[in-house]
């Protein structure tokens, strides 16, 4: 059996479009049915059956990029990466588990559902260094790219609203508490 690929759980920003919002917790930390933003998408990443790392340090990180370098590096004899924002508390395990596949026979799987790109985005091994380098708050965006232009990307059709479903306001909670009972 080939070895799994890990997910990353990015969960070290800072918040800031939330509390801008009238917010007075982190998004991560805020109750979504009862249960914090952040453990609604462990809780998924532990029903997936995936090798995971969270990436929380205290006071936060420069950014995105920072963040997925901070995983990667963690994790550094992983078989690849899946990369997902701990602000996702819709996706499924289902779709972790479908993007985790795909890393087989491609260097990057990027979801999408309804032609909408979303998360997690999947690294081979072969992007290690390119991860593990990022700085600033763009995120893998540039390593994107770099591979699409060289072939190397598998845009992954998905049944899945939850990768596109992220919680920036407090609009976004509300919207997620309305669809939680839908879309489990």
């Amino acid at each position: 059996m080939a070895a799994l690929p890990v997910v990353i759980v990015l969960a070290a920003g800072r918040g800031e479009r939330f509390i801008a919002s009238g917010a007075t917790t982190h998004k991560l930390d805020t109750l979504l049915n009862g249960v914090t933003v952040l453990n609604h998408t462990l809780a998924t990443v532990n029903a997936s059956g995936l090798p995971w790392h969270l990436v929380r340090p205290e006071g936060g990180t420069g950014g995105m990029g920072e963040s997925i370098a901070m995983g990667v590096q963690a994790t550094s004899e992983a078989a690849g990466w899946l990369i997902l924002p701990g602000d996702l508390p819709l996706v499924r395990a289902a779709t972790l588990q479908r993007v985790a596949q795909a890393l087989t026979a491609q260097t990057v799987v990027m979801p999408r559902f309804q032609q909408h790109a979303g998360h997690p985005v999947g690294f081979g091994r072969r992007y290690f260094h390119a991860l593990a380098a990022l700085v600033g708050d763009v995120g893998a965006a540039a390593v994107v790219r770099e591979a699409r232009a060289s072939g190397n990307v598998q845009d992954l059709p998905v049944n899945d609203h939850g990768i596109m479903r992220d919680i920036d306001t407090l609009a976004d909670l509300d919207l997620a508490q309305g669809l939680l009972f839908t879309h489990l």
